[in-house]
């Protein structure tokens, strides 16, 4: 067996350290994601540990799954699920799919880039869109798929870029602290490569539906030289955000009344640790960072909603009274979480809302 010097080995050592913390290349990672994909796909539906999933461990999505069972034996392996197709925005504009912007103790964390239908400004803002499942549950595929696709779509056509972020989710020690950090570190990869990109760092725009709702607020409002950093390398880029939408997300964990007495969402900001909750329920609050000059944010709550109550907005509203923020407040009737429809006809109407909340965005282009 061949050993290495010392020296030697101190300076691979000192590379590996300085190679883990430049910055990650601007480049497509389609077959990475890909994999990463269906490595979680296996593992969370691959109850005996056994290498493939069964129709019995995934009766709820084995019909959608089942065609791609290429030699039809009964089982979906590894190689099978990264068949499984990637959903994205459907637009004629240019794409960056599936970058890498960073990596972490769990692996590498990605995003997708969406150019505006007509790129012609070297100066474009661009929307972040932070995708909801209470910070467990969810992708940055969400960005095409139901509502989400018409305000992106839309929005790309106003000459917005959309950024969607893969952020890690709430589990095996990410908390989500972890999830508003790998938001925040998207916007700094990106500003980082602003002249490639052509967009302006300074022109941010934050929008997301519940959990992402909540991540949208703490993007638009929260510090970035604070706590929340992040990855070393990305800490040294900033931005600037403009306005943001908040689809039912939640505001404040100060207060557990504000989720009808429910405590089911401080694991996820805890995690494993057991530091003082009391500052980490703050920290995850973006109704703390409001000030005066906080930049315009328009918040949408169902009446109905039983995930993220009203409450929320009714919060806020309160805070409003004492401070003069830009904050604009819209309580949708009969409305359950995801505008579903709950003892009536839902009002504003989802199409509304789509409408509203795209124009939002476009008078404060």
């Amino acid at each position: 067996m061949k050993y290495l010097k010392s020296e030697t080995v101190l300076c691979i050592t000192l590379s590996a350290l300085l190679n883990a913390q430049a910055l990650e290349p601007l480049k497509d990672s389609t077959e990475v994601y890909t994999g990463v994909k269906a490595q979680v796909t296996l593992a969370r539906s691959d109850k005996n540990n056994d290498g493939k999933i069964e129709p019995s461990e995934n009766e709820r999505s084995w019909k959608k799954m089942a065609r791609y069972d290429a030699d039809k034996d009964g089982f979906l392996e590894l190689e099978e699920l990264k068949q499984m197709p990637v959903t994205y925005i459907d637009s004629p504009g240019e794409k960056w799919l599936n970058v890498i912007f960073k990596q972490s103790p769990q692996g590498p964390v990605f995003f997708d880039f969406y150019f505006p239908d007509k790129d012609s400004s070297s100066k474009k803002p661009v929307v972040i869109y932070t995708h909801g499942g209470g910070w467990a549950a969810g992708s940055k595929e969400g960005a095409g798929m139901n509502s989400f696709k018409g305000v992106h779509k839309e929005l790309l056509k106003k000459g917005f870029c959309v950024l969607s972020v893969d952020y890690r989710l709430a589990a095996n020690g990410v908390t989500m602290r972890d999830c508003v950090i790998d938001s925040m570190d998207a916007l700094r990869f990106i500003s980082a490569y602003s002249k490639e990109l052509g967009i302006d760092p300074d022109r941010i725009y934050t929008f997301g539906d519940s959990a992402g709702g909540h991540l949208a607020q703490m993007v638009l409002l929260a510090p970035q030289d604070g706590s929340l950093k992040g990855d070393p390398e990305l800490a040294k880029y900033s931005y600037k955000t403009v306005a943001g939408v908040s689809w039912y997300g939640p505001c404040d964990f100060q207060d557990p009344e504000l989720f009808n007495g429910s405590t089911r969402f401080h694991g996820r900001i805890m995690g494993k640790d057991k530091g003082d909750e009391e500052e980490r329920f703050r920290e995850m609050s973006p109704v703390v960072y409001l000030t005066k000059e906080s930049p315009p944010l328009l918040m949408l709550q169902g009446d109905k909603d039983t995930t993220i109550p009203v409450h929320h907005a009714t919060r806020m509203q309160e805070v409003l009274k004492t401070i003069d923020a830009p904050v604009e407040i819209v309580i949708v009737k009969n409305a359950g979480h995801n505008w579903r429809p709950v003892d009536g006809t839902v009002s504003p109407s989802r199409e509304e809302i789509i409408e509203q909340t795209i124009q939002f965005f476009v008078d404060r282009y």
